[in-house]
């Protein structure tokens, strides 16, 4: 079967530009109003994407008067969007530092029914020094104990998805059986940070479990992608360095014994689309423009931790000095890692990184024609970089109607991408194959 390429729409503000709130082309929309969300899931089937995509926040940015990032909360969302969509697939990002395990693999569940297969699962270890007092804690979780409950977390939700066998509902009026007992099981988990009984009130769903999807680059976080991740949404800024992380994660996943086609590496795409190069640039100068360099401040001192970066000049080169070691940063480490390469070798200007970060926050930015951004994409999928992308839109719907309109049909005429869904899983658009469950495999029918 030929490779197909992958397209996610990630849905974020109106549109991941940092000034996206204030653009004359943005939704008129509130960022709470549903409507919104809808018509852009609505629009990304129509263009045929494999899934959207909602991130989350635990805690008010401390931008709120300048930036446009509150949002409703993503699970919430995820069912309205069930029975507003048909065939795309729902993807949400949910905490295993801040939720608990019952609850989140009953929800999820829960998705999987309302969306007949259709929901997946970006798991994160939240770093956010506001969201651990919202949540109790004193101080940030250190970066090695988040991902030791992550983990701990992942093979508590499987065993609690894995809990009912496929067969275990009969539903037989007649009879007067629901459920055969002996095909449900508890998972008596008692772990280092855990301890449920199990089972779920909830039968497996139709995909058995969510997709699951990561974002974490940093060494840890590759490993754990690994082990579980059946898509891996990566911000990188150049082709090299997507390219190095697509053969060592691949190589990792082979490692742990999982088919690399099963790990779907999708690198975060940021396009500004006209009809000339130069007018494509303009565009991107006139958003760039509309943002606040002290919001960009505030922005990168969140992803290094809080650090404090006030008393550095706008327009004076900068230097790996003027950042702390990325080793020591107890938040995105991976994210940070990004932006100090960049520095150690292209020396920008405060102003000038501020600028770059404010288009995709550390994600491929492209200012470009159709047939370029075609060509690029294109380019990255053959040449083994990407098995598709994270579609990020400065400007949401425009944006993305653009690249629908316009890029979509460049990709199809080269038979890289579907022009019609094929299947009506997640699992089905992303290729991936059902997981076993642990308790009840194939082989195990019922007595």
């Amino acid at each position: 079967m030929k490779r197909q390429l992958h397209l996610n729409l990630f849905i974020q503000s109106r549109g991941h530009h940092e000034a996206s709130w204030r653009h004359p082309k943005a939704s008129p929309l509130p960022l709470t109003d549903i409507r919104y969300v809808q018509e852009m899931a609505a629009r990304a089937e129509e263009g045929l994407f494999d899934s959207i995509f909602l991130a989350d926040q635990l805690a008010l940015g401390e931008d709120v008067a300048r930036a446009g990032r509150n949002w409703l909360e993503p699970l919430t969302v995820l069912g309205a969007l069930a029975v507003s969509t048909n065939k795309i697939g729902l993807i949400a990002t949910a905490s295993t530092t801040y939720s608990e395990p019952y609850n989140l693999a009953r929800q999820f569940a829960s998705l999987d029914h309302m969306s007949g297969g259709r929901v997946g699962w970006n798991i994160v270890t939240s770093w956010s020094v506001p969201a651990a007092r919202n949540y109790g804690d004193a101080g940030q979780v250190s970066h090695a104990d988040r991902y030791a409950r992550a983990e701990e977390y992942l093979q508590l939700a499987k065993g609690l998805w894995d809990g009912w066998a496929d067969d275990a509902i009969v539903d037989d009026r007649e009879s007067g059986l629901y459920a055969r007992p002996d095909r449900i099981c508890p998972v008596n988990h008692e772990g280092a940070y855990y301890k449920v009984a199990g089972p779920l009130n909830i039968p497996r769903g139709p995909q058995g479990r969510p997709v699951l999807v990561q974002a974490g680059s940093s060494d840890t976080g590759r490993r754990f992608a690994a082990r579980h991740a059946e898509a891996v949404f990566t911000a990188h800024m150049e082709k090299a360095t997507a390219q190095a992380f697509y053969k060592d994660l691949k190589a990792l996943v082979v490692e742990e014994g999982r088919s690399p086609d099963q790990a779907l590496i999708l690198p975060g795409l940021s396009p500004v689309i006209a009809g000339t190069e130069a007018e494509a640039r303009k565009l991107a100068t006139e958003m760039n423009d509309l943002a606040d360099p002290e919001v960009g401040r505030k922005r990168l001192s969140g992803r290094f931790g809080g650090y404090d970066f006030s008393h550095l000049p706008l327009d004076k080169p900068l230097s790996p000095e003027d950042f702390p070691d990325p080793a020591t940063v107890e938040a995105a480490r991976s994210r940070t890692e990004v932006i100090v390469g960049v520095v150690r070798r292209e020396k920008p200007t405060l102003r000038e990184l501020l600028s770059k970060l404010a288009g995709a926050r550390g994600h491929f930015v492209f200012a470009g024609t159709p047939e370029q951004l075609a060509d690029l994409i294109e380019e990255w999928f053959t040449e083994g970089v990407a098995d598709g992308f994270n579609l990020m839109p400065p400007v949401l719907p425009e944006m993305l109607n653009v690249f629908i309109e316009q890029v979509v049909p460049l990709l199809q005429r080269r038979g890289l991408f579907r022009t019609a869904y094929d299947g009506e899983t997640l699992r089905d658009h992303f290729g991936l194959t059902r997981p076993e469950n642990q308790y009840w495999p194939a082989g195990r029918a019922a007595e």
